[in-house]
């Protein structure tokens, strides 16, 4: 696959309608020869930014990609730049196969105090349930060409957009933080005596991922393509060398309120684990032609690869945290922590110091995806943000997880269960009001996607804020989280019970519906 090779022309029945049901306006029209400010009304502007021109120096200098949100127009999709289905499953399964959702399986037991049987069907369906908007999302890169939030711009509005997007950071740079820590902690486990610390570790691993990142889409996915092979290989070996001692029949604690409270509680947090990729599913996939990548394709291979790598991952974490009560090495490392993984290892001596280097730089194909994504998030925030180049956001980015990381690497457990279940709501809330739109209001007409980057032609957004802070409210009312809990999710169990996605969910998309025909009527966008 090459990025940069020269698309072939494109036919009349493309330009004029771009997979049905997703983009029925956009015409043919003369298409310029393709550049990274194509379809911007501010071109002057950015093309004056020495900052842009800078990177187009570098993109052909050094064959960094140095397009940001700029639209990818269909002559620059061709088949040349378009993955297989088997190509976008082995994306998300590098992706997605790493050590922080098996120590994300590991919580089922030690913070919700679930038996194994109960956190393995919890974490499982709430994974694939998680999946269903991501691979939905991940369809719409191909039809328009523009990134993910960039497509949100349909629905929330130019303004509005603004909070999804910073909303959407603190997701994607706390998963990179995570992910660092995770990865500090095993380097750190495996050296001898513990001579390299959790520190070193998170600063190899950011830097490495800082390279890869900054050389853009291509290198992202010939990296991504290959990185899951040792990692699925070495993950088998844990499942050989483990699962001996893995304990099925430890039962869960607690009555039957709380018991069921800590079931939906944790369901919920690996939920939140996978919706968190749909504000960021499509930004891989803008270079494929949907001509030759049809959307159901995308769809599938997206939510079998995502489910399988869940439900493998926490299975596997469920299993190590059942067989820390009776073993002392395991329970001396922790439920919830790298450190286990290691201890899981160590039968195999060196071999096995060995496996958990690869599990730890196996997070780096986990950091890469919202790494890369942030950089272009960035320049959503606004027409500075636009001139800044897409490598030097990620720069940024990276400096900024590492730096958290380095500064929370003692807390991960508190951060999994607090961080992840609250950035899922504002996820869930979003994915209603883009269901509601698409197929409600834009059944017949479609979008026009020429203008990703005009204000007056995109919606005002007030209906999607007004829908969007209502689902928020419904989310606080009912969310459980150890530094809060809503007067509703009180109400069941000793801990309360976390329901605040599917309240934030239903409350937006009962709102929404209403304010938006107003919002068409009163001002026609």
């Amino acid at each position: 696959m090459s990025l940069n090779a020269s698309p072939d022309p494109p036919s009349q029945e493309l330009l004029s309608d771009i997979e049905k049901g997703h983009d029925q306006e956009e015409q043919a029209e003369p298409i310029p020869r393709p550049s990274i400010t194509d379809d911007v009304s501010s071109a002057s502007t950015l093309t004056s930014s020495k900052l842009q021109l800078l990177a187009r120096r570098v993109e052909h200098l050094t064959g960094i990609e140095a397009r940001g949100i700029h639209r990818v127009q269909p002559t620059e999709q061709s088949a040349k730049t378009t993955l297989s289905s088997l190509q976008i499953g082995l994306l998300w399964l590098s992706i997605n196969t790493a050590a922080q959702n098996i120590t994300l399986g590991m919580i089922g037991q030690s913070v919700f105090e679930l038996g194994f049987l109960d956190a393995a069907l919890c974490s499982v369906f709430g994974g694939i349930v998680g999946c269903l908007p991501v691979a939905y999302m991940a369809t719409w890169g191909p039809v328009s060409g523009n990134r993910t939030l960039v497509v949100a711009r349909y629905t929330m509005g130019w303004w509005p957009v603004k909070l999804c997007v910073l909303l959407n950071l603190v997701v994607l740079l706390g998963y990179c933080m995570i992910d660092a820590v995770i990865a500090g902690q095993v380097l750190s486990a495996v050296s001898p005596h513990a001579s390299l610390s959790v520190v070193v570790g998170i600063i190899v691993v950011a830097v490495i991922t800082w390279l890869v990142t900054t050389f853009g889409i291509r290198v992202f996915h010939y990296y991504e393509r290959y990185a899951v092979v040792p990692q699925v290989i070495v993950l088998f070996i844990l499942v050989g060398v483990a699962g001996p001692h893995f304990d099925p029949s430890i039962p869960s604690i607690g009555d039957a309120r709380t018991v069921a409270a800590n079931r939906l509680s944790f369901f919920s947090v690996c939920l939140s684990a996978a919706i968190t990729y749909s504000p960021g599913a499509s930004d891989f996939l803008v270079y494929c032609s949907p001509r030759l990548l049809p959307s159901r394709n995308i769809f599938a291979a997206t939510l079998i690869a995502l489910s399988l790598s869940f439900s493998f991952t926490f299975l596997l974490g469920c299993g190590l945290s059942s067989g820390t009560a009776a073993n002392p090495a395991w329970a001396a490392a922790g439920a919830g922590t790298g450190a286990l993984i290691v201890a899981a290892f160590a039968p195999l001596g060196i071999f096995g110091s060995i496996c958990s280097v690869v599990v730890a730089l196996g997070l780096i194909a986990n950091m890469v995806a919202p790494a890369y994504s942030a950089g272009v998030d960035f320049q959503i925030l606004g027409r500075w943000g636009e001139m800044v180049p897409r490598f030097v956001w990620n720069t940024f980015g990276v400096v900024v997880f590492a730096v958290c990381a380095l500064a929370g690497r003692d807390d991960l457990a508190a951060v999994f269960t607090n961080f992840l279940a609250l950035m899922g709501y504002w996820v869930a809330i979003w994915i209603a009001i883009t269901l509601e739109e698409q197929y409600i209001f834009r059944r017949r007409s479609g979008y026009a996607w020429k203008d990703w980057n005009r204000k007056d032609k995109l919606p005002l957004g007030i209906a999607a804020l007004v829908a969007f802070v209502v689902g928020w409210v419904g989310a606080i009312l009912c969310m459980a989280q150890h530094y809060y809990t809503g007067p509703i999710a009180k109400l069941v169990g000793d801990y309360g019970i976390d329901i605040g996605n599917y309240v934030g969910f239903a409350w937006a998309g009962l709102v929404y519906p209403p304010l938006r025909w107003w919002e068409l009527r009163r001002f026609g966008r």
